[in-house]
Formats: structure tokens, sequence, C-alpha cells
């Protein structure tokens, strides 16, 4: 089904594979890793072993190309929907504000796909 209406994001998104991991923010284990569908400076969708509830607050470390260590960003969930039984999750958040890191690595990557594939 394809989208008809207008486009609601503030942030263009790119379509990029980058491992992420994460963690529920207030609990201080459970580290799973996983992988970005798409990115942007304001969120981004990854598949995630479990749902989350929308709202909450997930802790991330995202490896990107120009970046030597990885990104540490503070996100909420937006939706999580179920894609295989019990297994894989299609998770989409929003990462709390952080202009630093908005004017950094991320922007550098989102500018860097943007630019190869012309759209900026």
């Amino acid at each position: 089904m394809a989208f008809d209406g207008a486009e609601k994001r503030r942030y263009p998104r790119i379509k990029a594979n980058f491992i992420v991991s994460y963690r529920v923010l207030e609990e201080s284990g459970d580290i799973d890793s996983s992988q970005t569908k798409n990115f942007s400076l304001g969120g981004m969708l990854f598949t995630t072993n479990r749902f989350f509830e929308k709202g909450t607050s997930l802790a991330l470390r995202i490896r990107l190309p120009f970046e030597s260590n990885p990104v540490e960003i503070a996100a909420k969930v937006v939706d999580s929907r179920e894609i295989v039984k019990n297994l894989i999750y299609d998770t989409r958040i929003e990462f709390f504000p952080d202009k630093e890191k908005q004017n950094g690595a991320m922007k550098q990557t989102v500018d860097y796909y943007l630019k190869k594939k012309g759209k900026l």
C-alpha cells in the first residue's frame, strides 16, 4: 500500500544498515544488537527481538561510517510491530533532542547518503 499523504517527517530519511546496540534506558543489563533499516537526524527504524511499548526510552549505540566510536544517544519508541511471530519486530524510534550529535557524525552520515542519491 503506497503512502499518498503529505510527508510529516522533519528530517529526510536514508535507507542504510548500521549496527545498533540498544537497551531500555532505565535497565542496566540486557543489551541487544541489531541493524537499522532507515535513519535520519530525528529517528530511525530498526529491527528488535522484542516488542516495545510506545514511549519506552531506549539507550542506543550506533556505529556510523564517519565516526571511529559508536554514537551514544537516547530515544523513545514511537511504534513497534511484530514482523515474525515472537521473534522480529520493526521498531520506530524518535531521538531525544541532542543538537551536538545531530550536527556531528549523524549529520555527516545523512548528508553523505543524500548526496550519493542526488537528493542534496
